[in-house]
């Protein structure tokens, strides 16, 4: 089931353009977003949250569009760009005492369970965790208030393969509790490992929307990994 939708959503910039951009997102599956820097990832990702204003195009969650159930449905959803960098100098608990103030369905017990999940001592300050805690810490945030969708922008860019490997660790859990994913990436390896479909976008137009296994079955040669497919699609692209 879809839980997600986006059709034909466009956006002209100077020197860049976002084309009839469609896909959707099952519910409790993890999606990764391919595609090179410049491809059109985080102005889709900006787009999905209503950051930026689109030309054309539709937009929905949970069957309801985004134009005009914009605060019922950003209650209902996560968004990290990466790691947290605000207030790094106070307490855990005092961030957190101060964002679930914001959130109506904030879920006390939620929060627990995942500080609990993500070994987070809220009693450390931002500064004082490392970069694939941090990264969590933001996870935790969205989800002790009921996020059923996480929209995540190159969370895993900058991390070392150990937070690397310990994050997608952390998305494979949560879709295990039927919380559905969509993380973009240009780091192959990382769709490899937790990625159940893969939507790939190019020049700011989608080239490919298929669960994982497809994506290599159909578009890849014997024996490519999927950095290879990707790499040569590239090159048929800007060829």
């Amino acid at each position: 089931m879809s839980i997600v939708e986006l059709r034909n959503v466009c956006k002209t910039y100077p020197e860049f353009r976002l084309k009839n951009v469609s896909f959707s997102l099952e519910a409790g599956k993890i999606t990764g977003f391919i595609g090179r820097n410049g491809a059109g990832k985080t102005t889709t990702i900006k787009s999905m949250l209503n950051l930026i204003h689109t030309d054309s195009g539709e937009i929905s969650y949970f069957g309801m569009p985004l134009m005009g159930h914009e605060t019922e449905i950003k209650q209902r959803i996560g968004y990290s760009t990466g790691t947290i960098s605000w207030y790094p100098r106070k307490r855990i608990s005092e961030i957190v005492s101060v964002t679930k103030s914001f959130y109506p369905g904030w879920d006390e017990n939620a929060y627990r369970k995942y500080l609990s999940l993500f070994n987070l001592d809220e009693n450390k300050k931002p500064i004082e965790l490392s970069e694939g805690m941090k990264v969590k810490f933001n996870l935790l945030l969205a989800l002790s208030h009921g996020a059923e969708v996480l929209i995540l922008d190159e969370p895993t860019s900058g991390l070392d393969p150990f937070s690397r490997d310990e994050l997608l660790e952390v998305f494979r859990t949560l879709r295990e509790h039927g919380i559905t994913i969509l993380f973009s990436t240009h780091i192959t390896s990382d769709l490899e490992r937790c990625a159940d479909n893969i939507v790939y976008i190019s020049r700011g137009e989608i080239r490919a929307n298929l669960p994982r296994e497809d994506f290599l079955h159909e578009l890849g040669r014997p024996e490519e990994s999927l950095e290879e497919v990707f790499l040569r699609l590239e090159r048929e692209v800007l060829s």
